[in-house]
């Protein structure tokens, strides 16, 4: 599915340059720390699975959880503080370790380090995949995901509210394009639809596009997106 976009303020400034310049405050540590949190359903969507990395002091292990192997050490106490926060928003089917080995990196380099599952559009769980609302969905995740980092995570005293950065693959980079302040224009966008019957096909024929404000986050400082779905 790809739609248009538009009204996205500065985001051609705000990518590499300034994740560079992130990069270049963070502290560096040795090893990834690694929590697995919940985030508990509220007013603004369902119960939300996360994984945060940390700066960690000590060596990295092995760690083997279904068909990944990560590198770091469960539940290591964090290094530092006020420390640069980096979200993540996986593809269309994906999980929140698609980019594990880039979040390991960046805690490694001294970033605290969150992604989700986007609920309705994991590998595990695909019932809102094609649903016009997932698209309405995934950016409220990420605001979500960014008020837990900075309220209610176990690590919310060392993250840097001023120093928050995104990366997003495919549907996460059109997540990031929303976060951002861009618009989709859905009525205009082009959707293959072999079957007709699909949600998203009809929800678009009909005009039945979502109603709430799409979700727009200015805390989010720099942008990295990756192929991301946007035309």
């Amino acid at each position: 599915m790809a739609a248009r976009l538009a009204h996205a303020p500065g985001i051609y400034m705000r990518t590499w340059l300034s994740a560079v310049l992130l990069c270049l405050a963070a502290t560096l540590a040795h090893a990834a720390g690694i929590k697995f949190v919940r985030i508990p359903a509220d007013a603004g969507g369902p119960a939300l699975k996360a994984v945060v990395w940390t700066p960690c002091a000590d060596a990295a292990r092995t760690l083997t959880i279904g068909p990944f192997e990560l590198k770091g050490q469960r539940d290591c106490p964090t290094v530092g503080d006020k420390l640069p926060l980096v979200v993540i928003s996986h593809g269309h089917a994906g999980t929140y370790f698609g980019h594990h080995d880039l979040a390991e990196t960046l805690a490694d380099a001294g970033f605290v380090v969150a992604a989700i599952n986007h609920p309705g559009d994991t590998h595990a769980d695909m019932s809102h995949a094609a649903d016009l609302r997932e698209f309405a969905e995934r950016p409220a995740d990420i605001k979500r995901l960014i008020d837990y980092m900075l309220a209610n995570a176990p690590d919310a005293a060392h993250v840097d509210p001023a120093r928050i950065g995104f990366f997003g693959f495919s549907r996460g980079g059109y997540t990031g394009l929303v976060l951002a302040g861009a618009n989709p224009d859905f009525v205009h966008a082009h959707v293959a639809c072999p079957d007709p019957t699909w949600p998203i096909c009809k929800q678009i024929r009909d005009h039945d596009l979502p109603r709430q404000p799409l979700t727009h986050d200015p805390r989010i400082k720099a942008y990295v997106l990756a192929d991301p779905l946007d035309e």
